[in-house]
């Protein structure tokens, strides 16, 4: 079995649900060190994060992922034990496959080959690992970014290692991620008997309007490779359940995923502005996942797309699609940001997995952009 099969399989292994690290973190500092990098504990609350760098000064290349994962759902459900990597026709079976353990295994399988062919490479080579990915993301890579500004610990470019590969490995390269904010909002009305509507006032009603134009209206028409800014209304509860009564209160959750033309406190502000227009006694509680970012032309997306061209044999498609990562953090400190990982067709599902032959290439792939970005000195 190749190194990096067999990391993987000992990282899955270990039942790292968010934000128990179970070892894996332990495991990998063990092997960093040995080969030749400084390594930093970085625990905050219930959440281990590590930092581990090897060289110095500009530029810096950072290796972000995490080790945690999302609970396995009914244990029943998969053909295998989740926490019991198996491999059967080729495929390796386990929660963790795809997302992210092979990307971890690969990004420490690719950094040991590069030091030690390269010990003298220009600038810092660095990983970036938390258990706090899957989670609320407070004290994991956010807290970190946090630390790294206050210490003004500079990054010029980071590759998170999320699958986001859509049917063959290298066949997209996400340049960046639309910004997420959340919303939870309560309308207060008067309960009371439906036969009676004089003497109450229906919170139901009273909101209906203002949705209507909250998800009807177009907020932009996008951004370079960002699509329009979307509004969506998750939840909506009310009542007690009888059909017989007016509710007294009713909560509405919505969120946006937005394109650089906005900020969470401009979204904030319009979206106050008009439920204060249509006259509704309210409160707003919001959640901030994190703003856009976006990586233009350049020395790393440059770099990225030559080597996956050769790897895919095609050019990746160039997108900003899909949800939030922790690359969202890293990106207000000036770095340049982009992603790249396995394919994403499983994560979360039941019998996630990753394809054998994928995860072998996974290293080789790194490597070769590690070599790109910090070639060695002269």
């Amino acid at each position: 079995m190749s190194d990096v099969l067999d990391l993987t399989r000992d990282l899955i292994a270990r039942k790292s649900i968010t934000p128990d690290d179970a070892g894996c973190q332990a495991l990998i500092a063990a092997r960093l060190q040995a080969a030749g990098f400084s390594i930093e504990s970085l625990r905050y609350g219930d959440v281990d994060n590590l930092w581990a760098t090897h060289g110095q000064g500009a530029p810096v290349l950072v290796l972000l992922g995490h080790t945690d994962v999302v609970p396995s759902g009914p244990v029943e459900a998969w053909t295998s034990d989740p926490f019991a990597p198996e491999i059967r026709d080729g495929v390796l079976y386990g929660r963790g496959a795809a997302d992210m353990k092979s990307g971890v295994a690969a990004f420490v399988v690719a950094a040991e080959r590069f030091v030690a062919a390269h010990p003298g490479h220009t600038g810092t080579l660095a990983l970036l690992l938390t258990s706090d990915e899957e989670g609320d993301a407070i004290d994991g890579v956010r807290r970190v970014a946090r630390t790294f500004e206050e210490r003004g610990t500079r990054i010029d470019w980071c590759i998170t290692g999320e699958p986001s590969s859509t049917a063959t490995l290298g066949d997209l390269l996400r340049v960046g991620r639309r910004g997420s904010l959340s919303a939870t909002l309560t309308v207060r009305g008067v309960q009371g008997h439906v036969a009676y509507p004089d003497k109450a006032r229906n919170p139901i009603h009273d909101a209906a309007p203002a949705l209507a134009e909250l998800v009807a209206r177009r907020w932009d028409d996008g951004y370079e490779s960002f699509p329009p800014t979307s509004l969506q209304i998750s939840n909506i509860a009310a009542g007690t359940g009888a059909t017989n009564i007016i509710p007294g209160t009713a909560t509405v959750q919505f969120n946006l995923r937005y394109t650089p033309h906005w900020d969470a406190p401009t979204l904030e502000g319009e979206i106050a502005a008009l439920l204060d227009r249509h006259g509704l006694d309210y409160t707003l509680a919001w959640h901030r996942s994190g703003e856009p970012f976006y990586t233009p032309e350049g020395p790393l997306r440059a770099a990225a797309r030559e080597v996956l061209t050769a790897f895919a044999g095609t050019p990746p498609e160039e997108s900003t699609g899909g949800g939030t990562s922790d690359a969202r953090f890293i990106a207000p400190l000036g770095a340049q940001c982009i992603e790249i990982g396995p394919v994403n067709a499983s994560i979360h599902q039941v019998d996630e997995h990753i394809r054998v032959a994928d995860l072998d290439a996974l290293p080789d792939l790194y490597e070769a952009l590690i070599a790109r970005l910090l070639p060695p000195a002269r």
